[in-house]
């Protein structure tokens, strides 16, 4: 099996509020728009919102969390306090050596916005 592409697809309990937290709120750059959805880039993956398809009722939460590394996550952690998006988690340095700030989305969905220091296992070439 080979594998093309891959993206992270979601069925807002409200796709409109949704849309303006992603597209507004947090910034991501729009892919494209469909009837019926809209996608996003994040990094090397997509986020889709889907308009369609809601989520059942009574459906647990996100099952996990969305990992979106960054350059300067203090930077955007103001940029997103500028724009009025709560924090849940203030950024800190971890004890595996990232730094991670959490921020929930309007359905509840963590998004562990990262960001990889200069001397972190991440950022070294093993092939050697």
């Amino acid at each position: 099996m080979e594998i093309l592409a891959s993206r992270v697809l979601f069925r807002p309990s409200n796709y409109d509020r949704s849309l303006a937290f992603y597209r507004d709120a947090i910034g991501l750059a729009l892919a494209r728009e469909y009837p019926g959805g809209t996608v996003f880039y994040a990094g090397q993956s997509l986020i889709e919102l889907a308009a369609h398809g809601a989520p059942p009722a009574g459906a647990p939460p996100f099952p996990g969390a969305l990992w979106l590394q960054v350059r300067d996550l203090y930077a955007t952690q103001d940029e997103l306090r500028g724009r009025g998006v709560a924090i849940a988690r203030e950024a800190r340095r971890e004890p595996w050596g990232l730094h991670e700030m959490h921020v929930d989305d309007p359905d509840g969905v963590a998004l562990i916005f990262v960001q990889v220091p200069d001397d972190h296992p991440l950022r070294r070439d093993t092939r050697g």
